[in-house]
């Protein structure tokens, strides 16, 4: 992969502080226009639309694993920051199903007063906060084949690397719905500039490696529909986060954003420091659905708080169920569980929790997979879960 050369502002020396005077429109264009995607640094991939690489899951199934993260990992981080996958789900009866279950969602949410946005105006679109733990909750075996995908996973772990921590908020944008401005997304990308510039510049490279961010299609997203914006190879403009909003960034963006249409069932990932914007759905009738998935390192703090004891005690007697009659691979079933439960031991009281026969105490995931090899009883797992949840109480 290319590497970039930095510019005057982003000099060989980091300063230790970002100063937003020192942010220039030039830096970000020397950045996004002389930094082309290169064919040769993803291979792996189907096409290069507008500067992102397109992949075919239809064909990666049968790729190493390691190769297939690595190059993931490098167009995150050092190529464009983004990339598209066809055909996530190879059974669209699943998001189908998924689906269904988003729009019950929403029109509970509607009646309620829970679906508000604070991302858009009233009535632009309808979202589904920690849709995660509600179709987990609602629907198990559903989940266990959502989440049992082999691509999201490995998007995920390339990334991550393993015990991520999923969270899902699901995002209907209807027709009318007015284009976002250009933002980077969660951890600092939630600062306004002047309170970002107040984290030392180590801390602007590490936020990028905490999230990754992507969305599944659940309907047709043509152009017109107004799927995401986004600028390739802007998330390696250090100084982004502290721009958001600022006119001449976003003339900029205006200027040279790209917009690809996804399928039903395909999926986008991106680095969450690459500026980008959700479209203005100009469509007269196209409702344009997206699962947001916004997964976080099992080091850092996911947005959404999410209880995963509860989450687990209702996964597992479906998992157990599927293992039973072999309707779900071991490998699925170690992707839902990944997509479930907390798979890091820590934060913990190390005097109720000590790390017994290692260097860290088991995690619920752990738990979930011996209970699962020894076919526990519904009932004797809720009860581990409880008690292991107590013994992280101060």
């Amino acid at each position: 992969m290319s590497r970039l050369q930095p510019s005057h502002a982003d000099s060989v020396q980091t300063p230790t502080w970002l100063d937003i005077s020192q942010c220039h429109v030039s830096d970000l264009a020397r950045i996004v226009q002389t930094t082309p995607t290169q064919r040769d640094d993803c291979p792996l991939a189907g096409a290069i639309l507008q500067g992102v690489p397109v992949y075919d899951c239809a064909g990666l199934r049968s790729v190493p694993r390691q190769a297939l993260m690595a190059e993931w990992a490098s167009v995150w981080a050092d190529g464009p920051g983004v990339m598209v996958l066809q055909g996530v789900f190879d059974d669209l009866a699943v998001v189908d199903a998924a689906t269904a279950l988003f729009q019950a969602l929403i029109a509970e949410g509607r009646l309620n007063g829970s679906g508000a946005d604070h991302f858009a105006k009233p009535g632009a679109n309808d979202r589904v906060w920690n849709a995660l733990e509600k179709m987990c909750l609602r629907a198990p075996e559903l989940f266990a084949a959502y989440y049992g995908n082999e691509m999201l996973a490995l998007a995920c772990e390339a990334w991550l690397g393993p015990a991520y921590q999923v969270t899902s908020q699901v995002n209907c944008v209807n027709p009318g719905g007015q284009a976002q401005m250009a933002h980077r997304d969660y951890h600092l990308g939630f600062y306004a500039g002047a309170s970002a510039a107040r984290f030392p510049a180590h801390v602007h490279k590490l936020s990028p490696l905490l999230t990754l961010q992507g969305a599944v299609a659940h309907v047709d997203m043509p152009v017109e529909s107004g799927p995401t914006l986004y600028l390739p190879h802007s998330q390696k403009y250090l100084r982004g986060y502290l721009v958001a909003g600022h006119p001449e960034f976003q003339a900029f963006f205006d200027a040279h954003h790209v917009q690809l249409p996804l399928k039903k069932g395909d999926a986008v990932f991106f680095n969450p420091a690459l500026m980008h914007a959700a479209g203005h759905n100009r469509s007269a009738h196209i409702h344009r659905m997206a699962n947001l998935l916004q997964v976080s390192s099992a080091f850092g703090r996911a947005m959404e708080s999410v209880d995963r004891v509860r989450m687990s005690q209702a996964l597992y007697p479906a998992l157990l169920a599927m293992q039973q009659a072999n309707t779900l691979t071991a490998a699925g079933i170690e992707r839902a569980i990944a997509a479930c439960a907390e798979g890091y031991a820590f934060p913990t009281n190390l005097d109720r929790d000590p790390p017994l026969g290692g260097l860290a105490p088991a995690s619920q995931q752990d738990l979930l997979r011996r209970a699962l090899a020894e076919q526990w009883p519904a009932d004797q797992l809720n009860e581990a879960l409880l008690a292991q949840a107590s013994k992280k109480i101060t």
